[in-house]
């Protein structure tokens, strides 16, 4: 019994010790939270009676705020930075409180600057703009620099580095430096080292100036070659100013080189906007001999399909661009074929009355076009998978909306190859352009090759509409400034010959561009013109010549 009893007891208190202990912990566990949460309650007060001084007049009491600010090390500290750059940060006259604005027209729209939340629309009077001056943006840029290279995402910090090269200060430098060793990725660490010997051209010892001159002179960063100048010019020690001098002459050399790469790259992307505008009048012209002088405007069909297809599919800008290539070769060549059937087949045999006819359509259809979408130019929204460039270097930088339209070009020549060499109509076609009375004798309908063959280049012309889009406004005045260019591609290459139309599109575009530097756009044509016209007085079936009965071998 009383064995019991005791065993009883003891359960008794070691349950009552038990209990003690569970509020003991969550005693300590809810004052944990209190005192974290007092403690974050007492920074985020701290961080905004700091971020509130930026209302001061004083341009020294700015500085030391920023100062304060980016060492706070708050979430917000990049938002904030980042918006008195763009001059969007403001303060409440009446309370001193710092904001962020947007505008719109006449309206002021307020966001709290910390927490982002919306504040509501603030009048002129109740709201004034903190200004700064070129020292504290250059604190900022430093400021900003310092958060973005520890980022996450590399491109960032990417960015962040080399938009630090201008302002490289000793707080900078010195953060740089202990990033190099944990930087993982390769063309970070390289723009990092570069940083660090763009600092050290500042360097009183004239040994750690020559070091940092010899890493840089494989370096293409335009920065660089400014302060190379510099040390050229105003350096003291003539050891220094010859290692300055031998950089430059590389730095020169190579630059030369990447800008001849450029002039290329853009010569080709024009050459492919060429050949997408010549292919369509290659066949055209060369199986039905046909001076087709609204094929211009067929191209700016093709062009403001782009354009409404985006109205109709506005959340949709990528996929836009997919819908619209069919959608333009349809519509184009739906037009194609009206004319043909309409005008061009009741004119066979009439070249110039032909001319005159398809001359008078191009007016008429830049007409319609100015009455439904009016004379004034169309923008046509790049697509985020167009936009952008890739950078090879500080010289380099090739445009992502012009290779994919070299890529595009290719593919649509691929297509018409196949089309033209392993289809029916391809077939036919051929067999029209080669002896057009012998296929009417074994049984090819002429009249339905030339409709379709009309219909298929003002389809592709259609699609170079689209390309073009891309790389300029949409207008009614689109067609006529490469239809000139169009004929030069197609009789330079050889009429009907599609291999040629390739060749010379891509020789034209390119040269076109290496002349441009030192002749003009304008004399840069004209001489090609003059050349192709003296060209054709000893090829005058062009570089590659049609073979068959019609072109008379």
């Amino acid at each position: 019994m009383l064995n019991g009893f005791n065993t009883l007891l003891l359960v008794g208190i070691f349950m009552k010790i038990k209990i003690s202990l569970i509020n003991y912990f969550f005693s300590f566990v809810l004052l944990s939270i209190s005192s974290s949460h007092v403690f974050s309650s007492n920074e985020d007060i701290k961080f905004q009676n700091d971020v509130n001084q930026l209302s001061a007049k004083s341009l020294k009491e700015k500085e030391k705020t920023i100062e304060t600010i980016i060492e706070s090390n708050n979430k917000n500290v990049g938002v904030i930075l980042q918006s008195l750059l763009d001059g969007k940060v403001y303060f409440i006259k009446k309370d001193k409180k710092i904001i962020i604005i947007e505008k719109d027209k006449k309206d002021f729209f307020a966001k709290d600057a910390i927490s982002q939340n919306s504040l509501g629309k603030f009048s002129k009077r109740e709201i004034k703009k903190v200004t700064i001056n070129n020292r504290i943006r250059k604190k900022i840029n430093s400021g900003l620099a310092i958060i973005n290279l520890v980022n996450p995402n590399e491109s960032i910090r990417l960015n962040a580095v080399k938009n630090s090269y201008k302002n490289v200060d000793g707080k900078l430098y010195e953060k740089i430096k202990s990033l190099i060793a944990v930087e993982k990725n390769e063309k970070i660490k390289n723009a990092m080292f570069t940083l660090v010997d763009i600092y050290n051209l500042e360097s009183i010892d004239s040994n750690i100036r020559i070091k940092a001159i010899k890493n840089l002179t494989s370096s293409l960063e335009p920065i660089v070659k400014n302060k190379l100048s510099q040390i050229k010019n105003s350096d003291n020690n003539l050891e220094v100013i010859a290692e300055a001098e031998k950089a430059l002459k590389n730095i020169s050399t190579k630059t030369s080189f990447y800008k001849s790469l450029e002039t290329i790259f853009f010569g080709i992307s024009f050459g492919s906007v060429l050949i997408l505008a010549a292919i369509g009048l290659a066949i055209t012209f060369g199986v039905m001999g046909v001076i087709n002088m609204a094929h211009g405007e067929l191209i700016m069909i093709g062009a403001y399909t782009t354009y409404v297809v985006q109205i109709l599919m506005p959340n949709y800008i990528g996929a836009s661009l997919l819908v619209a290539v069919p959608a333009a070769f349809f519509v184009s060549g739906l037009f194609g074929i009206l004319i043909q059937t309409g005008i061009i087949r009741h004119l066979h045999g009439r070249p110039l009355e032909t001319l005159l006819a398809t001359f008078g359509v191009s007016l008429v259809l830049q007409q319609l076009v100015r009455t439904i979408f009016s004379p004034l130019n169309r923008s046509v929204e790049t697509p985020i998978w167009m936009s952008g460039a890739l950078e090879v270097n500080g010289i380099l930088s090739l445009t992502w909306n012009r290779i994919y339209i070299i890529f595009f070009c290719l593919a649509v020549f691929a297509v018409l190859i196949m089309i033209l060499k392993r289809t029916s109509l391809g077939l036919q076609v051929r067999a029209v352009s080669q002896d057009r009375n012998m296929a009417k004798a074994m049984g090819v309908r002429s009249n339905w090759v030339d409709a379709m063959t009309f219909g298929l280049g003002s389809g592709i012309a259609g699609i170079a509409g689209v390309a073009l889009s891309q790389l300029t406004n949409v207008g009614p005045n689109l067609g006529q400034s490469y239809i000139i260019d169009s004929f030069m591609v197609v009789v330079f290459g050889g009429v009907g010959n599609l291999w040629g139309t390739l060749i010379s599109g891509f020789g034209l575009g390119i040269i076109n561009k290496l002349m441009e530097p030192w002749a003009g756009a304008v004399l840069a044509k004209v001489f090609i013109l003059i050349f192709i016209v003296l060209f054709i007085q000893k090829k005058p079936k062009g570089l590659f010549p049609q073979k068959g009965r019609a072109a008379g071998d």
